[in-house]
C-alpha cells in the first residue's frame, strides 16, 4: 500500500519534471498523510497544459452522500480499478500524477510472549536521488460550501525489495509514460493496463528510519535520514 510519503525536491526541479508553468509548491514536505493536502500533476479536456494543484489524498467519488468514504479510498488496487464503481471513470478519464521523492513502509515483527507487535518505519526511494511520480486518480466532490477536489494512489503487487515489508507498493509511473498517463482522450483499458505494474527493485532502494514518522504531525528532515535500527533488518 501507501500511506505516507515525502516531497523535498525544488520547484523548478519539479516544473521542469513535468513541464508546468507553475507550481503552488511552498515548502518541502517529509511525513505527507492521508486527508492531507498533495500536489498532483493532470491534464483536463478543457485545458491541454499541465497544470498542478492541491488535492485532497482520500478520493471522495461525486457520487458519495458521505465525504468520510475518503477515509477508505487513499489507495485503488490496480488489479480492480477498471471495475470498482469508486475508480472505473476516473481510471479511464481522470489520472494524474502525484510527485513524490520516497515513500514510507512498515516492517511489522510478530509479537513474541507478553510483548506487543513493534514495526520499523522504512524510507523507500530510487537509487539515483531522483524524484518520481505515484499514479493517480481525482474526482471532483461538491460539498455543502464548495467542491472538494480528491484523489487515491494506484497499488500493485509488491516487487522483490519491498516484499519483505509489504505485499502492496505504489504504482511508480516511469517519464516516458507521463504522455499518455495524463491524456484524458486515452481511454482504452488495453493502453491503461500494463503501466500498473511494480517498478524494477534494482532501481529502488530502503533504509530504516526513526519510529518518529509514526506521527503525521512530525514533519522533518530527520525522518528520511537512515539509522542505526534496534530491530532486526532486512537484508
Amino acid at each position: 500500500m501507501c500511506g505516507r510519503f515525502s516531497l523535498i525536491s525544488s520547484e523548478e526541479l519539479i516544473r521542469k519534471m513535468f513541464r508546468l508553468n507553475r507550481t503552488p509548491l511552498k515548502k518541502p514536505r517529509y511525513n505527507i498523510a492521508p486527508s492531507q493536502p498533495v500536489a498532483a500533476v493532470r491534464q483536463t479536456f478543457e485545458d491541454t497544459d499541465r497544470e498542478m494543484l492541491f488535492m485532497r489524498w482520500g478520493l471522495i467519488p461525486s457520487w458519495a452522500k458521505d465525504p468520510a468514504i475518503s477515509h477508505r479510498m487513499i489507495n485503488a488496487r490496480g488489479e480492480s480499478v477498471f471495475e470498482k464503481p469508486a475508480f472505473r471513470q476516473a481510471i479511464r478519464r481522470q489520472r494524474c500524477l502525484i510527485p513524490a521523492d520516497g515513500f514510507y513502509e512498515w516492517h511489522k515483527l510478530p509479537a513474541t510472549g507478553k510483548s506487543k507487535t513493534i514495526s520499523q518505519p522504512y524510507y523507500i526511494y530510487l537509487r539515483n536521488g531522483k524524484p518520481f511520480a505515484f499514479a493517480g486518480l481525482w474526482d471532483v466532490w461538491q460539498g455543502e460550501k464548495e467542491p472538494v477536489l480528491s484523489c487515491a494512489i494506484l497499488t500493485t503487487a509488491a516487487n522483490s525489495l519491498i516484499q519483505a515489508l509489504h505485499e502492496r507498493m505504489p504504482v511508480i509511473v516511469p517519464p516516458e509514460a507521463y504522455d499518455l498517463w495524463l491524456d484524458p482522450a486515452i481511454t482504452a483499458d488495453e493502453m491503461i493496463q500494463p503501466l500498473l505494474r511494480a517498478y524494477p527493485p534494482e532501481e529502488m532502494a530502503l533504509h530504516p528510519v526513526s519510529l518518529r514518522v509514526n506521527s503525521p504531525a512530525y514533519d522533518s528532515p530527520e525522518n528520511i535520514q537512515p539509522i542505526e535500527s534496534h530491530l532486526p533488518l532486512l537484508g
